[in-house]
């Protein structure tokens, strides 16, 4: 155990320590990687011991350093845009903890039940949504479908997938480059509210959009 807390206690340090004179989105990379060496330094040591500690503390900071995202003027100048473009709508727009820029759209606005179909109201968002991407070529889009639990997995998983690839060519075909987008579809696995209600049902229905500019300065 003293091996593990000298590892972690020693890759925090290091990459504390360099920050000095660094910008920061510099710092926040180096930060990431000091925080991942230590987890993987401690993961890395019970599992291997002391060369475990090792090995887990570089794999820690790379996987640290790579998944920093950065909050640019470009992005925040975006989250505006859509907070002004979604107002009364019923979509949340929200900053979320690892700096991406994340649009909730609620089933009464993009699908109707059991449809991958996009609806009216949500075209407009789309088209602000694809306007502000043209503006940051750097930024990439995730798209998450999701389902209630009505029906079984072998309805709602390729449910969840085909909402958010419509979501996905809609935006294609407005000039956003498809291989900017990652698509996935959860079905009913990860509902915001109970299962029990319509209502409830409802706010399972949804699609998650979530905006990424990647560090430039992490590690490739």
């Amino acid at each position: 155990m003293h091996q593990i807390m000298t590892v972690s206690i020693l890759t925090v340090a290091l990459g504390l320590s360099g920050c000095a004179g660094m910008s920061e989105t510099q710092k926040g990379t180096a930060k990431g990687a000091g925080i991942g060496a230590a987890a993987g330094g401690v993961v890395g040591a019970v599992a291997g011991g002391g060369k475990g500690a090792a090995i887990g503390a570089a794999l820690g900071a790379g996987a640290g350093a790579i998944a920093g995202n950065i909050w640019s003027k470009k992005m925040e100048a975006q989250k505006q845009e859509m907070e002004q473009a979604t107002a009364g709508t019923g979509v949340a727009v929200t900053k979320t903890s690892d700096n991406q820029l994340k649009l909730e759209i609620p089933s009464d606005i993009s699908f109707d039940k059991g449809k991958s179909n996009i609806k009216p109201n949500f075209r407009p968002i789309l088209d602000k949504f694809a306007a502000g991407l043209q503006t940051n070529q750097a930024a990439r889009v995730t798209i998450v479908g999701h389902t209630d639990s009505s029906g079984s997995d072998a309805v709602n998983d390729p449910l969840s997938v085909n909402r958010a690839a419509s979501a996905r060519n809609y935006l294609a075909e407005r000039s956003v480059a498809i291989s900017r987008i990652t698509i996935d579809g959860r079905g009913s696995h990860e509902p915001v509210a109970a299962n029990d209600t319509e209502a409830n049902r409802a706010k399972n229905r949804r699609v998650e959009i979530f905006v990424a500019e990647p560090d430039p300065a992490a590690p490739k």
